[in-house]
């Protein structure tokens, strides 16, 4: 299998100005499965640090009181003790909008403050588009004197309330306020990526590109600056220490480091027209799909995104797109709800009209019956290439925000019937696969070991076994739950229609506001990415 297949290149990435590498080879790649998982490895790696090892972060949204294990630390503790420590701890944190708003702007200062007093240096950060954030979920742990140690996080999990939650889904105790139909502690479904080798220096260089861009960090904020000012806010970026050495290689997987920035004034200096390597990298892999799509999505819900999948079931018959998406938007409310529903529902169409037979969109349950809250980004194409990220399925995400994804092609092949479902030689690879069934043994309640994979290798059988599981559990709630549940958390994910008075204003209301375009003018005239 050759990388350049399923992966970009340096003229696809469309961004000569970074020094990001076009691929790395020679990693090992980890999914870490729900915030727990997450939570309790970067307790352990941070504790490890020493005096002079670097600890750089990025994220949309960081509380300072979450508790990353049942009895601490918090995150404030870790990275303030790190920092007391003499690991040199910088982070960039972004601004937010206001908490009346239901965001965290408190959260995120206090986070700044505290780690910053402690002699790290954690920024807040607004170099954004207009109406968009910094959404990247980032941690880089470098041991510039052992470089076999050095790991990096990535996907879609911050370090903040609700995160922290395991297969059983019955939420974290601290808990974020969201739609009432999730309960007082949302359960929630989430996935990182642990990464180590090579593109460890990859991710570093992501983190420093930021850090060193010369843009103001209130850029376009006026009343933020000012506010700064009188706070005694730290402004300036302190240099960073030389950027070690890349790590050794350690593993059989190829990493690709894809990255959406928005076309911004003035321009970031590492990405001078925006860089919208995420949704290239997702175009070039749907592209080459032949038997299944397997997605985990938090919003899935732009046309121009549906419109990639219908394109690609169109053009081969055998293709399915299973899809796994939260059974409620986050929100609720008169005005909030409509543009969250309108947007998912068109995209889903749009889909479904290409290939009606072969869409199958599920939501997820917990024993209990409540709703849990699918905030993963994962995208699997035929055992092959896998992508674990902060990116959704959605414009936004592909143009306006800033993301990170980490796209896997593994060296190993998985030797499981049929070894090459797409048939296009490349041959199922065993860190894809793996993920895919790791996702949906927890979805089906099957053995966590592998000990009842059997109807779910083979793409036909895995969409039939699903769909079944997910239809049983349904007919078992229209029948008044009489008898034993049904094994399973999956449904099938019932899309609202709004009525067309609704549609009316919601429609306009999410295509400029909830999920706008970040796109240079000519590629927005041009319909390319």
């Amino acid at each position: 299998m050759a990388p350049r297949n399923w992966f970009l290149s340096a003229a696809e990435r469309a961004n000569p100005v970074s020094e990001l590498p076009v691929w790395s080879s020679g990693n090992l790649a980890e999914p870490l499965i729900h915030g727990v998982a997450y939570f309790d490895r970067l307790v352990d790696e941070v504790e490890a640090l020493e005096a002079g090892d670097h600890l750089f972060f990025t994220d949309w949204r960081g509380d300072p009181d979450q508790r990353l294990r049942p009895d601490g630390p918090t995150v404030a503790q870790l990275f303030a003790r790190a920092a007391q420590r003499g690991v040199v701890v910088k982070g960039l944190i972004w601004r937010s909008h206001l908490d009346v708003l239901a965001y965290s702007e408190a959260e995120n200062r206090t986070l700044s403050e505290t780690v910053s007093a402690a002699g790290g240096e954690v920024l807040l950060d607004q170099r954004v588009r207009r109406g968009g954030s910094h959404h990247q979920k980032l941690v880089v742990l470098r041991h510039p004197r052992a470089p076999e140690r050095d790991v990096a996080f990535a996907g879609g999990i911050d370090l903040c309330h609700s995160r922290r939650d395991d297969a059983a889904h019955r939420g974290d105790p601290q808990a974020v306020r969201m739609s009432a139909r999730y309960g007082n502690h949302p359960p929630w479904h989430d996935v990182q990526l642990a990464v180590r080798g090579p593109v460890v220096g990859a991710l570093d260089t992501t983190f420093r590109e930021r850090w060193t861009d010369p843009m103001p960090l209130d850029s376009e904020n006026p009343l933020a600056y000012l506010r700064d000012r009188l706070r005694g806010a730290d402004l300036r970026p302190d240099p960073l220490p030389p950027q070690p050495a890349d790590p050794p290689p350690c593993g059989p997987h190829h990493v690709q480091v894809l990255r959406t920035y928005p076309a911004v004034r003035p321009r970031y200096s590492f990405a001078p027209d925006g860089e919208r390597t995420v949704a290239r990298g997702y175009t070039k892999a749907v592209r080459r799909a032949r038997r299944l799509i397997y997605l985990e999505d938090q919003y899935l819900w732009s046309t121009e995104v549906a419109d990639l999948f219908a394109r690609a079931l169109r053009e081969n018959p055998d293709l399915h797109l299973v899809a796994v998406v939260p059974r409620f938007p986050d929100v609720d409310g008169r005005l909030a709800l409509p543009p969250n529903t309108v947007g998912r529902e068109q995209a889903l169409s749009l889909c479904e009209r290409a290939a009606p037979e072969r869409v199958h969109v599920f939501d997820v349950e917990n024993h209990a019956g409540d709703p849990v809250y699918v905030h993963a980004k994962v995208c699997v194409v035929d055992d092959v290439w896998a992508s674990v990220g902060s990116d959704n399925f959605n414009r936004r995400s592909w143009t306006h925000d800033s993301e990170l994804s980490c796209a896997v092609l593994d060296d190993t092949r998985d030797d499981r019937a049929p070894t090459d479902p797409a048939g296009l030689g490349d041959g199922a690879r065993v860190f894809a696969r793996e993920l895919r069934l790791r996702l949906w043994r927890e979805h089906l309640d099957r053995d966590p070991d592998g000990g009842e994979d059997a109807d779910l290798i083979d793409p036909a059988d895995a969409v039939a076994t699903v769909t079944a599981a997910a239809d049983a559990l349904q007919r078992w709630y229209d029948a008044g739950q009489a008898g034993p549940r049904p094994p399973g958390r999956l449904l099938p994910h019932r899309a609202e229609r709004l009525p067309w008075y609704t549609r009316a204003w919601a429609l306009p209301a999410y295509r400029l506001v909830y999920d706008p375009d970040g796109r240079p003018l000519r590629a927005r005239r041009a319909g390319t990415w």
